[in-house]
């Protein structure tokens, strides 16, 4: 009996110890398995890493290339990637500028306009204010005659409700600068043929049409007497307000949703104008930079992925790198890589992590401004757009670290940017008198991303060289969509000399 119970008992302890070792193995197998698939995420980190340097020698090389496209732009239509298109603009604000004058800004979905009042050096801006309204979906695709004359109404009733102080002299008729931000041929300052319409747009009887001249004609319909002073995009209204309060200012530089540049050019260095020179022998070039393409540019498998999946494959290159539509998305395609191919959070791919354009560009820059000792703006992020809930400290800092990767690439390349234009108008370097080139930048990314923005000053001075740097200056220049084009309605006014 004793004998049976003995067995019974060693029997029980094999078991016992072949069910630990089975534990013990099943947990080493375990930790090699999340040791393989960590060390499989540090790969493609490293990798994606690699892939989006930007030491300074390249930097230059994207410079010196953008300069090139600067070259051959001004040459001849569709000389290169970079349409540098004329603007008209050949007379900035001088701060001189007094009286009431009106903006319109139709940039997308929404519209505004806005009324300015100017008192001259003395006083500058004395009054504005803006009144915003949506456009209707159906009106996006409807025919010209109902959208301009919508917005021709809120105009209207923007006007009536005004103080009899803004009311013009006798004699004297209302003008508006209006910033339209779609593709446009330019014909002079105040008229310009739809090229394509952009943002979920699509009403075809205006392609082809003067934009100013269906706009006027709206304004005749309903009555409001009123006269289209200048036609601008966003950015040379940007580089308009800046003028405006620093005579400095030469280059504007916006990064939003997307990007672009525009830059005093002396009109003496534009082969492809045909017409008489300006009185000031200078021009405002709208570049388009966000065209711009190089083999210098770092590009990685998620940017070609994402390019190719675009609206617009093959086109603005230099957009997909740089700007607010598309840092947070360049994050999602490696986020998700690491998801598929190193089970980096967990053993099932997040569904959400599949969907384009889930992760935007603000909520990758409260990721990476994230200073908290637990990275908890990480985790609330992850778990609120994502679904990704507990989440370890050392997964969050390498999500941080992604967002680094992406801003800096696109903050550096943006400051190589600056740098080719710089170049192109020869203030690159310490010139003898020592003059100040000013910069007016605007859009969201600039003004809200502040790890961009300091990554891109930074860069900039790298670039320059410290001596030069010190007449270099970047300014942020508010809302040039809309004071900008007001400004430019002033110093295109018909009525300067009264």
């Amino acid at each position: 009996m004793k004998e049976g119970m003995g067995k019974v008992a060693v029997g029980a302890a094999v078991i016992g110890a072949a069910a630990v070792v089975g534990v013990a193995a099943l947990v080493v197998r375990q930790r090699m398995k999340t040791s393989g698939r960590w060390a499989r995420a540090m790969a493609i980190v490293k990798e994606f890493e690699e892939k989006c340097g930007t030491p300074e020698g390249k930097l230059k090389q994207v410079a010196d290339a953008l300069t090139v496209e600067m070259h051959a732009g001004l040459a001849s239509e569709g000389g290169s990637k970079l349409k540098m298109l004329i603007s008209y603009v050949d007379s900035l604000p001088t701060g001189n500028e007094k009286g009431v004058f009106y903006a319109l800004d139709l940039g997308g979905t929404n519209f505004r306009v806005l009324r300015v009042e100017l008192g001259g050096r003395e006083e500058g801006i004395i009054h504005q204010e803006f009144a915003e309204a949506s456009i209707p979906p159906e009106l996006m695709c409807g025919n010209s005659d109902a959208l301009f004359d919508y917005i021709a109404e809120k105009l209207a009733s923007f006007i009536d409700e005004e103080e009899q102080r803004f009311h013009q002299p006798a004699g004297r008729q209302r003008e508006l600068g209006f910033t339209f931000s779609f593709p446009v041929m330019q014909t002079s300052i105040n008229s310009g043929t739809l090229i394509r319409w952009t943002k979920g747009f699509s009403i075809d009887d205006a392609v082809g049409q003067d934009i100013v001249a269906e706009l006027t004609e709206a304004l005749r319909r309903k009555g409001v007497e009123m006269r289209v002073a200048a036609l601008v995009n966003d950015t040379i209204g940007t580089l308009a307000g800046g003028r405006y309060t620093n005579n400095d200012v030469a280059v504007a530089v916006i990064l939003g949703t997307g990007t672009n540049a525009a830059y005093v050019e002396r009109a003496q260095a534009i082969p492809k104008w045909h017409g008489p020179l300006p009185q000031s022998g200078e021009m405002v070039i709208n570049m388009e930079w966000g065209n711009f393409r190089s083999s210098h540019l770092p590009l990685t498998e998620y940017d070609h992925a994402l390019d190719v999946e675009s609206l617009n494959p093959g086109e603005q290159i230099f957009e997909k790198l740089t700007s607010g539509m598309y840092l947070g998305e360049i994050l999602r395609r490696v986020l998700f890589k690491l998801a598929v191919e190193a089970s980096f959070f967990g053993d099932v791919v997040p569904p959400k992590l599949e969907i384009p354009f889930v992760l935007r560009t603000p909520d990758m820059s409260a990721i990476h401004n994230d200073s908290s000792s637990d990275l908890r703006v990480v985790g609330s992020k992850l778990k609120d757009i994502l679904e990704i809930s507990n989440t370890s400290l050392k997964t969050r800092r390498v999500i941080v670290e992604l967002c680094n990767i992406v801003a800096t690439r696109g903050a550096r390349l943006a400051a190589a940017g600056v740098l080719g234009v710089l170049k192109k108008m020869g203030r690159d370097s310490l010139t003898e008198g020592g003059e100040k080139t000013v910069i007016a930048m605007d859009g969201g990314l600039y003004e809200h991303y502040t790890e961009y923005r300091e990554c891109l000053e930074s860069t900039l001075n790298e670039l320059i060289g410290e001596e030069a740097a010190a007449t270099i200056v970047v300014e942020h220049s508010n809302d040039g969509s809309g004071i900008g084009a007001a400004l430019l309605a002033a110093s295109n006014s018909l009525y300067l000399d009264q």
